[in-house]
């Protein structure tokens, strides 16, 4: 009896020794399971990221190349336009093959005691007129402004540029009305109001130039023809 006893008692052991091995065995396989997951998901996240810095690198080499394409672009026009500035300013004399300087390009027109160049914009057909705003953005596409009369000198020259022809007679210059008062494109206000005497100063109005007569107030939606004006070159 003893014996069996013992047997039984073994027995037992065993069984609770096979029943830990079970649940440690069961605990192992579900760990390896979490583990398992865990490295599939590092694996598609590290392939993710793999992803990303490629993505990110061809991004930079992209920049890189549009970069370096802008600051080839923008040293060829610098050269160009410094040497259309020459070209403009200095054209080679076909007598003596050198350069000569001129205060104004080509087309432009200067009294040199004033030390400013305008364009008298001339359009002969109707269609080719321009409104102040349409004025000032052709100016403004010449590198310079619709004309900012200043000094006495420069409205001599400014009216004795405007004249008539085919019965269009006035010219745009860079004067309209802000909030009532005579301004000029710059920003600067009209100092001699004399030369606007009795124009009213509503907004909407500007001003245009006409041979020998003072300066007169329409509506800036008409069509006139321009003067344009940049700064002399001094030479």
């Amino acid at each position: 009896m003893a014996v069996i006893r013992n047997l039984t008692e073994i027995n037992n052991m065993l069984s609770s020794d096979n029943e830990n091995l079970r649940r440690n065995l069961d605990n192992l396989t579900q760990a390896y399971a979490v583990l398992e997951r865990n490295m599939t998901s590092l694996t598609t996240a590290n392939q993710n990221l793999t992803m990303k810095i490629e993505e990110l690198n061809t991004q930079i080499q992209e920049l890189e190349n549009d970069l370096t394409q802008q600051i080839q672009n923008w040293k060829k026009f610098n050269t160009s336009r410094a040497q259309w500035s020459i070209d403009a300013y200095c054209p080679i004399n076909k007598e003596s093959n050198k350069r000569q300087c001129e205060p104004c390009q080509k087309g432009w027109d200067t009294d040199k005691s004033i030390h400013v160049c305008y364009a008298i914009n001339n359009p002969t057909e109707p269609e080719k007129l321009r409104t102040w705003e349409e004025a000032q953005e052709d100016c403004s596409g010449k590198n310079s402004d619709l004309a900012v009369v200043v000094t006495t000198a420069e409205k001599k020259f400014v009216n004795k540029n405007c004249w008539i022809e085919n019965n269009l007679k006035q010219y745009w210059i860079g004067l309209r009305a802000v909030d009532g008062i005579w301004k000029w494109i710059d920003g600067s206000n009209l100092t001699e109001t004399s030369w606007m005497s009795g124009q009213s100063a509503a907004d909407g109005s500007c001003a245009v130039s006409i041979q020998n007569q003072e300066w007169k107030s329409v509506n800036c939606t008409e069509k006139n023809r321009w003067i344009c004006q940049k700064k002399a070159l001094s030479v």
